[in-house]
């Protein structure tokens, strides 16, 4: 009992000497709070601040452990003292740094820290009580690293203390032996303690919360901070002698002050002139081109290759997002020869339109191998990461064929290894290594059923079988002329004769154009009242109607051209087995008599644009070369073939360069097949 009566003494000599300034910043904080609360209807707003000044303060709750006996050269009680608390100030001023977007930020203090506090009484061997009372201080700087988790005003802080030592007396007092209680007592011994250890390096955690007592209506704003922080013993040593050490938790409250900048503010048009000047808007046509898609109707074929690879992105093993991935229900509903059906609202164009198909590379293999319970696949990964990374890219591709098309997970096998059998990166390489690697990182889908495949060949570098693109004939165009002026975007409401609405959007460009078989559906034509809804850039709702009448696309039964195309590995200029053979068995047949041949050869922007330009060239004249001894085989020299190569020309390039898939497919040579 006599030991918690000494600590509640300890505890408010040691508050008394610094109440006043724990009281005055909460009186402070409750002052700015009133001043701020009358001007908050500023219109004029102002960033957070990045950089904070101000002053903390608080107490520092010590707990001591140890021992410490000889207290000066001259100077040893008769008793020795081991453990014992107490409570020292703790005032500094302080700067922080931390962007209001970002978790980390940076903290320093510098101040009077005090580590002042009592021991334990102890017993002489008189019976007398000895007690000893420290009055430690010091100068002390905090850097800390500043962190908050979860992009709120709570935040976690830590670094090192660096300590100097201004304060080091003590008070020795020897009570009277209880036995005698007229006995004299013993004066009190006051000091400095010798052998100290001037600087002390130790460390820190903390915690805090801002409270912000300004709104960002005000450039100058008030922060207010409760705050809490833990230092071990560690490095905490007071003496160079003995064993005493310190042991320190500190809560208090931090008031801080910085600057916002300034955020520009829209200008109103009833501030500028004394009368709203009418804002007059682009005046948009609205016009629908439907196409009649008569079956006898002469158009051009286009086939289109599907390579029989999946590219992932560098540092992810999940099939990337730009690939075309349906839900378990829309199963049902997918046909390759319909693959215009479902495009991402971001297409748009031949060169993605032909995306298209190869994005849906999964669904195609999953609709063949439903329709072919017998076929069966291996998926092999190849990551520059190591062959674990290449096999998880593979399962993922299982996975998805597993839970979507219910794929039975025995027909499928997986493999992980480091490069492609056929890789683009070669040894000894030094350039746009980057963009080479971002094509070696690929599932590669192999396959010995030829109901997966293409012609003439099966193995594993073999591709998919070649699908047969809509023309763009067969697309429903909406044109809106001068939106991208008028609109911040628009959208479709196309209802057909029973007044069923379907929605298409929204759309931020003039011209979008719609497969007529995501309108129609099953019906083959239809009557539609368009509707297009805008939201002009004023803010209002403008709409536009019209009708429309839909024929569906069928492929037509004679062909007025036909586009074929062949795909070359990277810096190849001699066509795969396989695309000698099907441009000898399949294309060279379609030839019509007295017909006219456009080979156009291309390639990616890997490499130097001089040696792009010849290898396109050679690819195109690679093409020609098979086509015309297939022809000579057949007695025919009636065909005119015009060669060009456009390199890696981005004009003229039928794909972008941007992700590796779309540098494959433009390592291409395109066939054109005209009538006489």
């Amino acid at each position: 009992m006599k030991l918690k009566i000494n600590l509640k003494k300890g505890l408010r000599k040691a508050w008394s000497p610094y109440n006043l300034m724990i009281k005055g910043l909460f009186i402070g904080a409750l002052i700015l709070t009133g001043i701020q609360s009358p001007v908050q209807a500023q219109d004029t707003q102002y960033t957070r601040p990045s950089w904070w000044f101000g002053v903390a303060g608080g107490a520092n709750f010590n707990f001591y452990n140890g021992s410490t006996h000889q207290l000066t050269a001259d100077f040893t009680p008769p008793a020795t003292f081991h453990e014992g608390n107490g409570i020292g100030l703790y005032v500094a001023p302080l700067i922080e740094f931390h962007r209001p977007d970002s978790r980390w930020g940076f903290m320093f203090q510098a101040g009077l820290d005090s580590r002042k506090g009592s021991f334990k009484e102890v017993k002489t061997p008189c019976n007398c009580p000895a007690d000893l009372e420290t009055d430690l201080s010091y100068i002390t700087v905090e850097p800390s690293l500043r962190f908050a988790p979860f992009e709120s005003d709570f935040y976690l802080y830590a670094g090192p203390r660096f300590a100097y030592n201004i304060e080091k007396s003590f008070t020795y007092k020897l009570g009277i032996n209880p036995a005698y209680p007229d006995q004299e007592p013993t004066p009190d011994v006051s000091g400095d303690f010798s052998d100290m250890n001037e600087t002390q390096i130790s460390m820190q955690v903390g915690a805090g919360y801002d409270i912000y007592l300004s709104s960002q209506s005000h450039r100058t704003q008030f922060v207010l901070s409760p705050f809490v922080s833990f230092q071990p013993y560690f490095g905490q040593t007071p003496r160079a002698i003995e064993t005493w050490n310190i042991t320190t938790v500190r809560a208090g409250l931090a008031l801080k002050l910085g600057r916002g900048r300034e955020i520009p503010a829209a200008v109103k048009v009833e501030t500028i002139v004394p009368v709203p000047v009418p804002v007059v808007e682009p005046k948009v046509a609205f016009t629908v081109n439907s196409p009649e898609n008569k079956p006898a109707a002469p158009s051009v074929r286009e086939i289109f290759p599907v390579r029989n690879y999946v590219f992932f992105d560098l540092g992810s093993t999940q099939i990337p997002d730009r690939y075309i991935l349906l839900k378990k229900d829309e199963v049902k509903d997918f046909r390759e020869d319909q693959l215009q059906v479902k495009v991402p609202e971001n297409f748009s164009g031949r060169s993605a339109r032909q995306m298209v198909v190869y994005y849906n590379v999964l669904n195609i293999l999953g609709d063949r191998m439903v329709k072919n319970p017998s076929a069966t696949v291996r998926l092999v990964g190849s990551s520059e990461q190591g062959s674990k990374d290449g096999r998880e890219m593979a399962e993922s591709v299982k996975k998805y064929l597993v839970d979507v098309f219910a794929i039975d997970a025995s027909r499928i096998t997986t493999k992980g290894q480091i490069k492609p059998d056929v890789p683009s990166q070669q040894a000894g390489g030094t350039r746009e290594l980057e963009l080479l690697r971002e094509g070696d990182r690929r599932v590669t889908i192999e396959s010995s059923s030829p109901a997966l495949l293409m012609e003439f060949q099966s193995g594993p570098e073999t591709a998919l079988k070649p699908i047969e693109i809509a023309p763009v004939e067969s697309y429903v165009t909406f044109e809106a002329d001068s939106a991208t002026e008028a609109y911040k975007s628009w959208r479709l409401e196309i209802r057909d004769e029973q007044g069923v609405a379907q929605h298409f959007g929204p759309y931020t460009d003039n011209k979008v154009s719609i497969p007529g078989k995501s309108i129609l559906g099953t019906r083959p034509s239809g009557d539609y009242k368009v509707k297009m809804v805008a939201d002009t850039k004023s803010g209002k709702i403008e709409e536009k109607e019209t009708t429309m009448h839909i024929t569906l696309w069928a492929p037509p039964a004679s062909a007025e051209g036909m586009r074929f195309s062949i795909i070359y590995e990277f810096d190849e200029a001699k066509a795969l087995p396989i695309y000698e053979k099907y441009l000898t068995e399949v294309v060279a047949p379609k030839i019509p008599l007295g017909g006219k041949v456009i080979i156009h050869g291309h390639t990616d922007v890997i490499g130097e644009p001089e040696h792009n330009k010849e290898l396109s060239l050679a690819r195109a004249n690679d093409v020609k070369g098979i086509l015309e001894k297939s022809l000579s085989k057949a007695g025919r020299n009636d065909v005119r073939i015009e060669v060009s190569g456009f390199g890696e020309d981005e004009q003229s390039a039928p794909f972008d360069n941007k992700f590796p898939e779309e540098r494959f497919y433009n390592r291409t040579v395109i066939i054109d097949i005209l009538p006489k």
